[in-house]
């Protein structure tokens, strides 16, 4: 019988650092309110991802995903988040699904967060040697009743053939595609045909990195509901700003996409390559460190 003797390591914590987190909003601009919030990793005093996860190695790998996902759900909790949250996970710090996540199961019953409120974003940094194990813990996650989504859609391994292959329940697209779209009309075509292959798909689509009221325009017309980026706010550390605290657009409600026709599918356009990308290590997030 298969034992994943590998998560024998999530459980020395006591090799681990101190740190925290910090809630970014994801806004729904259709109702004016904050639909939920992502937790990034900072340090205590607020220093930023990139200090605490270049403390991250191959002896503490385990125990701080498991950390990092345990301490979001309880300060979200103590702090009495209503909304949504999502967390980042790395699925090779994942050893095996059923072993591996019951930390995850448990923090969330101990702090009562629904699990219906909980959003756990796939971030690849690197290519999986077993898709099927991403698929796994996929299955994982919705068995317990948590929404999975697809984190930086449109770069590196985040792909039109995973998105086939998982279905996630939310995408999020990156700001290397978003930056600049008011001024790319060749950025809105792919943006277009995104959120029009999602409302086929029935899969949610958040926005990243959106920095600019150009952009949110520019999104809106296409039919972008869903947001997030400073140009709403900063990530708070330790706490959640209010609907009250951003800064909505006065515009018109935002416009359906137009159902997409077969060639279009095929078409390689979402595939965005970006040569000098950092690789980030689990809950990094580098437009919002």
């Amino acid at each position: 019988m298969h034992k994943p003797s590998a998560c024998g390591a999530c459980g020395k914590s006591n090799r681990l650092f101190p740190f925290t987190m910090a809630f970014q909003p994801i806004v729904d601009l259709d109702r004016h309110e904050i639909r939920g919030f992502e937790a990034l990793v900072r340090g205590p005093a607020g220093e930023s991802a990139g200090s605490i996860l270049s403390k991250v190695d191959a002896t503490n790998i385990y125990a701080f995903d498991q950390a990092c996902r345990s301490k979001a759900i309880a300060l979200a909790s103590q702090l009495g988040l209503q909304r949504g949250l999502s967390i980042n996970f790395l699925p090779n710090a994942i050893y095996d699904p059923k072993a591996c996540l019951v930390h995850t199961f448990k923090a969330a019953s101990k702090h009562r967060f629904p699990h219906h409120k909980l959003t756990f974003e796939i971030v690849e940094t690197e290519a999986l040697a077993d898709p099927a194990h991403l698929s796994g813990i996929v299955a994982e996650y919705r068995n317990h009743g948590f929404k999975v989504a697809l984190d930086d859609f449109g770069t590196g391994y985040s792909s039109l053939a995973r998105l086939a292959d998982l279905k996630p329940d939310v995408i999020k697209v990156d700001r290397v595609l978003t930056a600049g779209c008011d001024a790319s009309i060749t950025r809105q075509s792919i943006l277009a045909s995104i959120v029009g292959l999602c409302r086929e798909m029935r899969i949610e689509v958040v926005f990243e990195g959106v920095e600019t009221l150009a952009e949110v325009h520019t999104l809106r017309s296409i039919g972008a509901r869903f947001m997030q980026g400073f140009y709403f706010a900063r990530p708070m550390l330790e706490g959640f700003c209010s609907d009250g605290d951003i800064p909505w657009p006065v515009e018109a409600p935002a416009v359906e996409a137009p159902l997409l026709q077969a060639p279009l599918l095929e078409a390689p356009l979402l595939e965005v390559a970006v040569a000098d990308r950092p690789r980030r290590l689990l809950m990094s997030h580098a437009d919002a460190c």
